[in-house]
């Protein structure tokens, strides 16, 4: 029987880190050795981070949303390390709190250990089309901090450029960015820019994998799918004997299926009970769990598969759930200490990620982009003061300069 309570991972970060083989079979096999990536002696940590802040935040997400959804834990976490590079005090603290990064891992190592992981991702499978890219758009005449600027260029390869954030051409230059750098799989991150925004802090990743083992579509056929409290429906279910490895655990069972040479994998969740249940004990350590008994598996040993098709695409602001986790002063106008990016008073206004994802016999295209809005704080001009008299009062008359009191009296109804 096929349930809905199904959670699915395309597995980057924790799955190209193997170093294990999947040997060929005979000569018409190709060959399924997954590249070695060189870590740093801080990248096993990032990593880690990066997988816990992900958790945390899809979870957060996922308990309160009953629909289909997917979120980037890599897109978020580079994003909001860009602006972390822009951070100063509580703000920045918080932020890294929230990232799950070690105190004592400094902006600089942080940097370091995305710059040379990235480097490896990009270059980890010749079958496997990755590509990631930043970008800061910043209003034309507001002021940015060199420093700040520099890093972006250097660590982050981000594109950087002015924008007349007034004119129609800068929604289209943001929203066109966006697009060329997912296949066009994600056309519009932004319906408008407010006229207080004064940056936007931008991360896309693209992903499009072939299956190691393909479905063969002339398999393909509906099939019941039953979701959590509802009734069965047919949905297009692929079906197919492909390699993968399979483990289980306390209220679920997982399967892991390869894409190319087996750097990147999906790994499927399908909880015993319902997903709404299952997903406090989604933490880092259940994860380690089924990541760490799948790599104990040498072979990518041949099972059926019967797995629907799916399609879709997801929008999420996520301001509440990274303010629960942490993330407090960033977001709150006039405490924000943004001062790496500028002088002036700027904040946080929201945090986004579109996404995109297709999985079909032939493999898995997925996309996403992470928006962090910028704005700056707008000084209103002073406003009269207010003084309401509309309840019993005493009132004086006096000659001011030498305070003698001329009357003195009382109002209890001025009728």
């Amino acid at each position: 029987m096929m349930k809905n309570n199904v959670i699915a991972f395309v597995a980057g970060l924790t799955a190209v880190i193997l170093t294990g083989s999947c040997s060929k079979t005979d000569n018409n096999e190709p060959d399924l050795t997954p590249k070695s990536i060189t870590l740093t002696s801080e990248a096993p940590q990032a990593i880690q981070s990066s997988n816990e802040f992900g958790l945390e935040l899809f979870t957060k997400v996922a308990e309160e949303e009953n629909k289909n959804l997917m979120l980037s834990p890599l897109s978020a976490s580079t994003a909001l390390t860009m602006l972390l590079n822009g951070c100063g005090g509580d703000t920045y603290t918080q932020l890294q709190g929230t990232l799950n990064y070690p105190s004592g891992m400094t902006i600089g190592d942080i940097n370091e250990v995305y710059k040379s992981l990235v480097d490896q991702l990009l270059k980890a499978d010749p079958k496997v089309k990755l590509a990631l890219a930043n970008a800061i758009f910043y209003r034309n005449g507001f002021t940015v901090k060199d420093p700040f600027l520099a890093v972006m260029d250097n660590d982050y390869n981000a594109e950087i450029k002015g924008l007349d954030f007034s004119a129609p051409s800068a929604l289209t230059t943001i929203n066109k960015w966006a697009s060329d750098n997912t296949n066009k799989k994600i056309p519009k991150v932004l319906d408008e820019i407010d006229g207080d925004a004064v940056m936007f802090i931008m991360n896309a990743l693209y992903f499009n994998g072939d299956w190691s083992y393909q479905f063969d579509k002339s398999l393909t056929q509906e099939r019941p799918f039953y979701p959590d409290g509802g009734n069965s429906v047919d949905v297009t279910t692929m079906n197919g004997e492909v390699g993968s490895k399979v483990t289980g655990g306390n209220g679920y069972k997982a399967i892991e299926m390869p894409y190319g040479r087996t750097n990147f994998t999906m790994v499927v969740i399908v909880p015993d009970e319902t997903l709404s249940a299952f997903y406090p004990s989604l933490t880092p350590q259940t994860w380690n769990k089924i990541t760490s008994d799948l790599d104990g598996m040498d072979e990518f040993g041949k099972t059926i598969v019967f797995m629907p098709r799916f399609k879709f695409s997801y929008e999420k602001y996520l301001n509440d759930q990274l303010q629960s986790m942490g993330m407090v002063d960033a977001f709150i106008d006039g405490v924000a200490n943004l001062s790496g990016i500028s002088n002036s008073s700027i904040y946080v206004s929201f945090v986004k990620q579109n996404t995109f994802v297709e999985v079909d016999e032939e493999g898995t295209e997925a996309a996403a982009v992470t928006t962090i809005a910028i704005f700056e704080t707008v000084s209103m001009p002073p406003q009269p003061r207010q003084f309401v008299i509309d309840k019993p009062f005493i009132f004086t008359i006096r000659e001011r300069t030498t305070n003698t009191l001329l009357f003195l009296g009382q109002v209890v109804n001025p009728q």
